[in-house]
Formats: C-alpha cells, sequence, structure tokens
C-alpha cells in the first residue's frame, strides 16, 4: 500500500485579528500545475487552485484555532491546535505528516517531518498553504461583514497602516487578539498605538 502523506501548513500567525487556520492535504498521485507558497499567488490563482486540488486529492481537510484560542495557549499553540485538528480531519488517515517549517507538531501521533520551505518545494505543503489561505481570506471576509470599519476583507487582519488607523479611531473588536501589541497598545493609550505607528510606518 503507498505511503500517504499529508502536507501540512497554516495561514493566519502574523496578523492582529481573526483566527489561525491549517489545512492537511494528502496528495497522493494527483499532479496539480502551478503549486506553490500560497503567498506568492494571486487571489484568483489561489481560488483556482483550491478548487482544483479538493477536486483531485486523496483527502483534505480545513481547521482553524479561534482568537480566543490564540490568546490562551499563544498563537504558536493555537497554530498546532489548528493543525492536529486538520490532520484529524483526513479520511483516510495519513500515514506521515510533512509540515512546514522548523517546528514539530507536538502530541501528534502521526509519524512527521518538520521542513523549512516546504511550503515553497513539496507540492502536499503548498496544496495545504493554499488551502489554509484561501479559507482564512473567506472567514476575514465574514468578519468585515460583521465589523465594517476595520477593512478585514482588504488587510485580511495584519498590521497595515489602515488597519492600526482603524484601531486607532474604534478601538478594538471582538476579533482582534488582545495580547498583541499594537493591540495592547490602543488598550493603554491612543498616545502608545500613535507611537507604535509612527514606528513601523512613519508618521501617517
Amino acid at each position: 500500500m503507498a505511503e500517504l502523506v499529508a502536507g501540512v501548513d497554516e495561514a493566519g500567525r502574523g496578523p492582529i485579528a481573526g483566527p489561525v487556520v491549517a489545512a492537511a492535504v494528502v496528495l497522493g498521485a494527483a499532479d496539480v500545475p502551478g503549486l506553490a507558497d500560497s503567498k506568492t499567488l494571486t487571489e484568483p490563482r489561489r481560488d483556482a487552485l483550491a478548487a482544483e486540488i479538493r477536486q483531485r486529492c486523496v483527502a483534505c481537510a480545513v481547521a482553524c484555532a479561534t482568537v480566543a484560542e490564540i490568546e490562551e495557549v499563544n498563537v504558536l499553540g493555537a497554530t498546532f491546535l489548528a493543525m492536529r485538528r486538520a490532520i484529524e480531519l483526513l479520511s483516510p488517515p495519513p500515514s506521515l505528516v510533512v509540515v512546514d517549517g522548523p517546528h514539530a507538531i507536538p502530541d501528534l501521533r502521526t509519524p512527521q517531518r518538520a521542513v523549512v520551505g516546504a511550503d515553497a518545494s513539496l507540492p502536499p505543503v503548498s496544496a495545504a498553504s493554499i488551502l489554509a489561505k484561501v479559507e482564512r481570506d473567506r472567514m476575514m471576509r465574514e468578519l468585515a461583514e460583521k465589523y465594517p470599519e476595520y477593512g478585514f476583507e482588504r488587510h485580511k487582519g495584519y498590521c497595515t497602516r489602515e488597519h492600526l488607523a482603524a484601531l486607532r479611531e474604534h478601538g478594538p473588536c471582538p476579533a482582534h487578539r488582545m495580547s498583541f501589541s499594537p493591540v495592547r497598545a490602543v488598550l493603554s493609550s491612543p498616545e502608545d498605538l500613535q507611537r507604535f505607528i509612527e514606528e513601523s510606518f512613519g508618521v501617517p
């Protein structure tokens, strides 16, 4: 029986708002031309590849860790939580997991390898990178409908000048990660956030 290798990657560790999303993909013998690190692809190309991955793969799954879980166990711990959830949803289950990055997933029963740069070099991990990014972007668009004043549909929760200006004007919402420094700054005082903006981007 052929070994079922699952590629695993995440989207959303860096933002200051929104969940962390992980995907796990078993491509098997499927050939999906154009797979690459999701960050190097345009949004329309990611969407097209995501549909193709889902159609051709042996198995795939996407899972997330919430903002509350990020606050409880920190963003790395939440990333591992989302990854384990995605892997556990795979059917058939994989015999080997390859995860992007330097860290193995704690408490995973399946044999695994952590490979730096796997999202750009190993097709199952590239596929997972794409599915995770597409799903997280969809979730951020939903959050934008709920909290339209922040522009989540444009910056996807990342720490952009636009996002920080909205934080300064409106304060944080429940989608924000309160332990992250820009959000802590606005909770401390508008002056602290203004200093953060100026240090990061120059004077607005």
